[in-house]
């Protein structure tokens, strides 16, 4: 079993040792650090693949440095993934679709966490995106499931285990991996006296995935698999652990924090897992987002007994550490020992969500040793992603998706809509006298930082071109709703906006940056044309919805190409829970565009880029309505017709290297 502190053993010579099961003397007192990763999505290096370059921004590389100096920090610690490890970049779709791994090797996400002695590992909903037979291969475990042979050998799995609590095989009625882990460590500790002695102590943890991955994976997982609530799951193992003599337990799960009421089918569960009698320390992740984090906005963070400076959630000490590698969770847990138990002294337990950003822009080094660790699949995939498919003479991106430009997500909505047509006229005669129309959205929009933005050049498109395009390996759905259906959608989607005050002299934020990019679903057809009017509340703003220049009445019937995420509910969008869904292809929407472009051959602007259907609403404002994107970008807000943006100042003093535009919402 390795030792917690084994990257500092030197640290306890000279303590004397209790023998083997010997309680500690009452008045000891450690200190047990919890370090997380969360939402890796197999950003192993600091480089992304979509764009050929280097990104010092992300990467488990630049983590690893963090993770060295926590443990020479904290010399008894733990370090454990929350989950969303296996999926998110094409070096992870290169090993699962294209040139899928062996059964004897690990993949590389996975051996970079075994050279780091990653403690322990949760699940989170991206790790069923590639199917269950995938999934049982890469994590070493025999799945007892429909569509996983019985027969099927035990693969190269990590070297930690893997835990999941609520998600269940439909066959055995049983856990589809071991839904907690008791951990035996031995530790540095203090005596009453202060002299320096090793003790034992036994951690648990539990892992915990959103239910709702049945509905957006529902394509691997029908029939297969069921989800408990993060609640229930957690009240029935928690008890065991216990029983197991787990000192600490700590919930791995894979969720934010919000104040909805509870249901067993919450996706965000944290704030009602916090109540769960037993639960010690939570990581926690899916929501992409630093905490604790004293500036945040986020509702979630900002509930009631939620301490988003402390980094507590109801008084359980709680991390999440944002996405991609650019965070390090840090629990540090002040123990000690009463005659009977470790107790938690939540007095002097720490709570940090540590960046690899230095205060002057810079970034901590790589760990050289992870770079050649994956040096071969790393080759592989700049090999595979170079691919060319096609060519282009406009420039397709992101930075102003959210004001109008609609170059990274018409070519898109045409693949789709296209796809669906074809099908339907193969396949579907029933549907055939629907209009089809196709929703999509811009899956990169700053989120993660200034870099984090679709960016396509113009000349040669290839495969990764595609990727950037198309970030997510979803499979593409169509959906049948009628005209109240399609302006709900899209009253959902216009969430994206703050409310704007035309009479407030004050400058107003344009973007609810807590409402995701990704959810900002929006139509590019010339037979659709309507208006978003940011001055009125939600569910109110979606005006002049028009197909081929007549009002859409509440019960026109549509079909809709979108992705299995959406309409299976993803997101929350109304009305789209998997029940409408007349169309779930076998092909991926990324597979489609990937089709489209080839046989397209060479994009243009005015056939492939230039089609709005939505305006803002007019309205003259008499303050500055502003948003943040990427400095220096004027030009392609010019070249996408938005003559109402301006950019107000190169640098918007955030310290994170975006620039402040203004939009003129009367124009």
């Amino acid at each position: 079993m390795r030792l917690a502190y084994f990257a500092l053993p030197t640290l306890l010579i000279g303590c004397s040792s209790l023998p083997h099961g010997v309680v500690p003397p009452v008045g000891t007192e450690a200190t047990l650090a919890l370090l997380e990763t969360t939402d890796l999505h197999a950003n192993v290096l600091g480089y992304d693949y979509y764009k050929l370059q280097a990104d010092p921004s992300i990467g488990l590389e630049r983590t690893a440095t963090l993770i060295r100096q926590a443990r020479a920090e904290f010399p008894n610690n733990l370090l454990l993934d929350n989950g969303d490890a296996l999926q998110g970049t094409a070096l992870a779709d290169y090993q699962a679709l294209v040139k899928p791994v062996a059964c004897d090797q690990t993949v590389a996400i996975y051996k970079a966490m075994n050279q780091l002695g990653v403690d322990g590992a949760g699940i989170g909903n991206h790790e069923f995106n590639y199917g269950l037979a995938y999934l049982s291969q890469v994590t070493g475990n025999r799945f007892d499931v429909d569509g996983v042979p019985a027969d099927a050998p035990r693969c190269a799995g990590p070297n930690f285990p893997i835990v999941l609590a609520n998600i269940y095989s439909l066959k055995t009625r049983r856990p589809l991996f071991e839904p907690f882990r008791i951990l035996t460590r031995e530790i540095a500790a203090a005596g009453p006296d202060g002299k320096p002695l090793k003790a034992s102590i036994k951690v648990g943890i539990i892992g915990f995935a959103p239910p709702g991955v049945l509905s957006w994976d529902k394509r691997w997982l029908d029939g297969k698999v069921y989800a408990e609530g993060v609640r229930e799951s957690a009240e029935k193992y928690i008890p065991q652990m216990r029983a197991q003599g787990a000192d600490i337990v700590v919930a791995i799960s894979h969720g934010g924090i919000s104040g909805a009421p509870y249901t067993p089918e919450m996706e965000n569960a944290n704030y009602y897992l916090a109540q769960v009698p037993g639960v010690d320390a939570m990581l926690i992740g899916h929501a992409h987002l630093p905490f604790p984090n004293a500036a945040s906005t986020t509702p979630g963070f900002n509930l009631p007994e939620v301490d988003k400076v402390k980094g507590t959630v109801r008084g359980v000490p709680a991390v999440m550490a944002n996405l991609w590698g650019k965070h390090l969770g840090v629990i540090g847990l002040h123990l000690a020992y009463d005659g009977k138990a470790w107790v938690i002294d939540k007095s002097r337990t720490t709570v940090e969500a540590r960046g690899t950003q230095n205060p002057d822009r810079s970034y901590v080094a790589a760990d050289p040793a992870i770079g050649a660790l994956i040096a071969d699949e790393h080759a592989a995939t700049i090999r595979y992603v170079q691919t060319p498919v096609g060519s282009s003479d406009f420039r397709m991106a992101s930075y102003f998706a959210d004001v109008g430009d609609v170059s990274a997500i018409e070519p898109v909505n045409q693949a789709q809509t296209a796809y669906v047509r074809d099908f339907v006229k193969a396949s579907m005669p029933q549907y055939a006298a629907l209009p089809v129309l196709s929703m999509a959205s811009p899956f990169k929009t700053g989120a993660a930082g200034v870099g984090d933005y679709t960016d396509v050049k113009a000349g040669g498109l290839a495969l990764n071109n595609a990727a950037d395009l198309y970030l997510y390996p979803n499979a593409l759905h169509a959906v049948k709703i009628d005209g109240a259906g399609l302006k709900a959608w899209l009253e959902k989607a216009a969430e994206r906006f703050n409310r704007i005050d035309p009479s407030s002299a004050a400058q107003q934020e344009l973007v609810n940056t807590a409402f995701a990019g990704y959810n900002f679903d929006m139509l590019t057809s010339a037979d659709v044309t309507y208006q978003i009017d940011v001055t009125k509340p939600l569910g109110q703003r979606i005006t002049a919805l028009h197909y081929k220049g007549a009002a859409i009445a509440p019960s026109q019937e549509f079909l809709v190409a979108t992705n299995n995420y959406r309409a299976s509910g993803g997101g929350g969008f109304p009305g789209l829970d998997g029940g409408k869904t007349v169309l779930a292809a076998p092909d991926s929407s990324r597979d489609v565009l990937i089709a489209y472009i080839r046989d397209t051959k060479q994009l243009t602007r005015a056939r492939n880029g230039a089609t709005r259907s939505w305006r803002f609403a007019p309205v003259a404002t008499k303050g500055a309505v502003v948003f943040h994107s990427a400095p220096g970008m004027l030009q392609l807000a010019r070249e996408a017709g938005l003559k109402s943006v301006t950019q107000l100042k190169q640098d918007d003093g955030g310290g994170k290297g975006f620039a402040l535009y203004a939009i003129d919402l009367s124009q």
